[in-house]
Formats: C-alpha cells, structure tokens, sequence
C-alpha cells in the first residue's frame, strides 16, 4: 500500500517536489497556508468532551491571526464512534492534505486517529485519554510487552492509570471503610485498561489492602445494573470505582439508590467529569469524586495567549453562559502545542521533521510543562508520552442550586491547591 507519506517520499527522491523557498525558515514565517487536522467525539455519548470546542476553536482563530500565524484547522466529528474516528481521519489525510493532526477524548476517539496517521505517516498528537489505553491499546498484541514498540508519528500527554489510582486511594485513605471496593468496568478501551489484572486498578488495590469486586465487562449504554448492584451489595462494598461512560453512569447511579445502595464513596472516572453529568442526578451527586485534570486552580497559563488558567475558565462561562468543563485545558493545550511545533520547523509537510520537533516539545502550556523526557514512565512509552498533573476533586451542592467540583486532594500535585476535604456520601 502506498501511503501519503511513502508517496511524499518516492517524488521527492526523483526530483518531482520543488523544495519551498525559504528552507531554513520556520514554517510558519513562510506565509503558506498551513493545515491542522482536528478530531473529536462532537455528537453521540461522548459529545460532553467536546462541548467546548467551538469555544477554544474561535480563540486560537483569533489569537492566530493577531500573531499572523497561517494556520487552517479543518474540524471532523468522531460521532462518538471508533470507526468514524478512523474515517475522518482518512479524509483529512487523504482529501485535505493536513501536515499535523490532533484529536481528542477517549481511547475510542485518539486510537483510531493515531493509528491512521501512524499508518500514513502524518504526525499526530492526541490527549485526554489515560497513556495507557492510548499505548497499549495500539499494539499488535497488548497482552505481550515484549512485542510491544513506540510510534514513528503519533505522540500523547496525558495522566496514566497509575495516577489516578493513587489519586482515588488518597481520597479514600481520608475516609473510614472496609476497604471493599466495586469496579465498573466496560467492555471499552478505557474499561479494558482500568480492570486488567496487570497493568490497572486490581494488582495495586490488593496491595493496599483492598478486595475488589469485579461483576465483569459490560457493554457501553447498558440499561440494566441490577446484576453489578446485587453483586456489590453481597460484597458489602462501601467504595465503588470504574470508568463510565456519562448516560451509563446516571442509570447506575439511579437504580442503585432505588435498590438501596448507598457506597461511601463513589470514584469514578470519565461519566462526572462533567457538571451537567452531576446536575442530572439531582441531590444524589453530592460527594461523588472523580480525578481532575484541570481546573481554574490549576495555577497555569497559556503559552500562546499568557491567559491563565482561572481566566480561561472565566471566559468560557461569560462566552457561553455555561460553567467550566475539564477538556477546556487540555483542548487548549493542543492548539498551544500545535502552533509552538509548527514554529519550530522548517517544512511543515516534513513529517519526520514535525515528529522530531513534537519529540523535542518542553513547553509550559495551560495544563502544566509538556516535554517527552520520559519523567515517571516506564521505558518502553518515555518516546511517545508526556505526563501531567492529576489531583482528586469532589462534586458538593450549592446552595442556591447546582455544584462546585472541590479539590480534596493533591499528594500527587502538590502545586495545586485545594479546596476542602474528602466527604463519605450520606
């Protein structure tokens, strides 16, 4: 198969392309139009990661143009859907010729995406789905590290698993349980990677000093939990966790108060990262707890606006009269990344040279420091994967209605602060 970048490739080596003037120029000096491929779940299940795109689209327009930064971003929705994700991403290689591609949101969506461009030989950087989803589920075999090898293309920052289960265990360690925990595990990327028994939650709660009940993988919008409730309900479980999508977590969440199971603490990943997730709930979200990734506390600024994290936030609530949402950083910190690669090479339609500069990336974004050195990870993702910061947050009522995501705890990133202390649910 011939492949965009092979094809780049066998013309150039018998003199076909003309190089651009201006070679040693940072591309982006050069005035030529630069495409940037973006992809991410839009519509479908998945749409709450996305809800702010629009959002950060207009400001990096914006800020583009006052820096006179030739950037063109062409938008694909995923639809929520892996297949669709590895479609679009086609087209923006294949119809639209982008020279980078970023995506978005979930194993589902940035696997499909970066496995295209790996395919095709476009650099891609992707976030907001823990590194080893990301990693592992790309593999030829993910059941056998020693077959597993980085990426030529495609680069991720982000959390792992290893994060947010010390984050979860921190915030449980300030409550008084049995140490019975309950896993929500689904049938997905995501799922898959928190419930292995190598690599996510089981091999390091039993080192704690938990029991984890784990009723088994469940297909994504299941309409019925009784069987995960009973079973948690025989264990005698106070603490549950897992990664739910947002509509699957409501049904638990409901019939599981309509059964008569009530768990201390309630951790879960993905479903509340999103204030209208907990609002569906009504009074019955008060104290569930998730990992944060980004907040307006997190005491970060843009590199390409020096706009501060509180600030963005801010601005996106008196935009859009709605409130904050975690992916808002994260999806910002792409587009700062994309335009502080594309400064730093000469070619963009280079693919191994925008890779090499992706690789070489140390930036200070809004999410934190972005660099591939390899800090905190295990030799075989320290090429493709930079880490960031994580600490545990709490849903709590507002008085006048509503709720405020409190950070209750930051072991594990001391740098940002928090707001109150862990709460068992009542």
């Amino acid at each position: 198969m011939i492949t965009r970048r092979g094809l780049i490739r066998s013309t150039a080596a018998t003199g076909l392309l003309v190089s651009a003037p201006g070679l040693f120029a940072p591309a982006l000096a050069q005035g030529a139009t630069i495409k940037v491929g973006y992809v991410s779940p839009q519509t479908g299940p998945l749409a709450a990661f996305a809800e702010a795109d629009a959002f950060i689209l207009e400001g990096f327009a914006k800020v583009a143009a006052e820096k006179g930064l030739p950037i063109e971003v062409i938008v694909k929705d995923s639809q929520s859907n892996p297949n669709r994700a590895a479609e679009v991403a086609k087209e923006l290689i294949i119809d639209d010729g982008v020279s980078l591609m970023l995506v978005a949101s979930t194993p589902e969506t940035t696997n499909p995406v970066a496995t295209t461009c790996e395919a095709e030989g476009i650099p891609c950087i992707s976030t907001v789905a823990p590194w080893q989803p990301w990693f592992i589920g790309q593999q030829g075999n993910p059941g056998d590290p020693a077959t597993w090898a980085p990426f030529n293309y495609s680069y991720h920052f982000f959390w792992g698993l290893e994060d947010v289960i010390a984050v979860f265990t921190n915030m449980w360690g300030q409550l008084t349980t049995n140490k019975s925990v309950g896993g929500l595990f689904p049938n997905d990327g995501d799922g898959n990677a928190w419930g292995d028994p190598n690599v996510g939650f089981p091999p390091v709660l039993s080192a704690q000093g938990y029991t984890l009940t784990d009723p088994g993988r469940y297909q994504n919008l299941t309409d019925d939990f009784s069987s995960q409730i009973n079973a948690f309900k025989a264990a005698n479980v106070e603490i549950v966790t897992g990664v739910v999508i947002p509509p699957d977590f409501t049904t638990f969440w409901t019939q599981a108060k309509q059964q008569g199971f009530t768990p201390k603490a309630a951790s879960i990943g993905k479903a509340i990262l999103f204030p209208q997730a907990v609002d569906a709930l009504g009074d019955t979200g008060h104290n569930l707890s998730s990992e944060v990734w980004w907040s307006p506390s997190h005491p970060f600024a843009s590199s390409l606006s020096g706009m501060s994290a509180s600030d963005l936030a801010a601005g996106y609530t008196a935009a859009t009269g709605r409130p904050w949402t975690q992916p808002i950083g994260f999806v910002h910190a792409l587009f700062e990344m994309a335009a502080d690669v594309l400064g730093r090479v000469s070619d963009a339609g280079d693919g191994d040279a925008v890779a090499e500069a992706i690789a070489a990336t140390n930036l200070n974004t809004i999410v934190g420091p972005i660099a591939f050195n390899g800090a905190g990870l295990p030799p075989f993702a320290v090429k493709n994967v930079a880490k960031t910061p994580l600490v545990g947050g709490q849903w709590r009522l507002k008085d006048g209605g509503g709720y405020d995501l409190v950070i209750v705890d930051n072991k594990t990133a001391p740098n940002v602060p928090t707001g109150g202390t862990m709460e068992a649910i009542v």
